[in-house]
């Protein structure tokens, strides 16, 4: 589907002025951080923000997806209990390592949204183990929910006991298998962050890199990042050409009193055509 999904910013969720700032941000998919970034102490207090900015998603520019702790955590179900929500438009899985731990997520997930009365809601897991790299491709398939995968350099160094460096030796293989997997799979992937934020050069040159194995984006940690990865990531003329089609095929739905309509065989509704119109408004293509 058309969609941009070329920045992913982490935005720490113990942090309301973050949170508030982010309403302004102009990355693609603006990601409310419930793991890393916040202190155990402090993750109910994180929940509780997050689920207020998500009651206020209608101020928010960019999709608007919650990072939840990783499954080895154990405390998923008080993550999605919070923030299983209308506003929501994706949830990221830190941490996957194989298709019974996703499964398990879902089975949680399922239950809250018929409680709800929400829709299914999109899951990117992220791959960030040795365990996780193998499954990629099992991963990224077992469920229509996955949208898309995220590639996490750091915590797979630290499973394989190598170092961070900026180019790390150790990461080569799962920086080039993940998105071979995960288009297999028919789905997208977006690679992992770039630390230093001083060192764009490096930056421009990692997304370069990123490109050209397939990735689609980057996950980002500083608002500075957005438009050199924005240059880099760049919509292809394939996307171009499947958005525009979305939007005049939409619009022409609704000319008749239609909603969901198809292209190409394929089932198209609103979302659809906000995600369109997006990724065609970021090249200055009118519809």
């Amino acid at each position: 589907m058309a969609r941009l999904l070329r920045s992913l910013i982490f935005v720490p969720g113990n942090n309301s002025r973050f949170l508030e700032k982010a309403k302004t941000l102009s990355a693609d998919i603006v990601c409310f951080d419930l793991e890393d970034s916040v202190p155990k102490e402090e993750k109910e207090s994180a929940r509780n923000l997050i689920k207020e900015a998500l009651s206020k998603r209608f101020e928010y520019k960019a999709e608007v997806y919650v990072r939840t702790n990783s499954p080895a955590s154990g405390i998923i179900p008080q993550d999605l209990s919070k923030i299983v929500q209308k506003g929501i438009d994706g949830i990221v899985i830190p941490k996957v390592n194989n298709v019974s731990e996703l499964k398990k997520i879902i089975k949680t997930l399922t239950s809250l949204e018929k409680k709800r009365k929400l829709k299914p809601i999109e899951i990117i897991p992220s791959i960030e183990s040795a365990e996780g790299v193998v499954n990629t491709y099992s991963i990224a398939s077992s469920s229509n929910r996955v949208s898309a995968l995220v590639f996490g350099v750091f915590d797979l160094l630290n499973d394989l006991g190598i170092e961070y460096t900026k180019q790390p030796e150790g990461a080569k293989y799962a920086r080039a298998k993940i998105p071979v997997d995960a288009r297999a799979a028919g789905k997208h992937v977006i690679d992992a962050i770039w630390q230093d934020l001083n060192d764009e050069n490096g930056l421009e040159e990692d997304c370069i890199i990123g490109r050209n194995l397939g990735y689609v984006g980057k996950s980002i940690i500083h608002p500075n990042q957005i438009p050199t990865v924005h240059k880099i990531f760049y919509p292809t003329q394939a996307e171009i050409e499947w958005a525009t089609k979305v939007c005049h095929t939409y619009i022409e739905s609704t000319k008749k009193n239609k909603g969901a309509t198809k292209v190409e065989g394929k089932m198209i509704d609103e979302v659809h055509f906000k995600r369109a119109k997006a990724l065609l408004d970021s090249i200055n293509i009118s519809v």
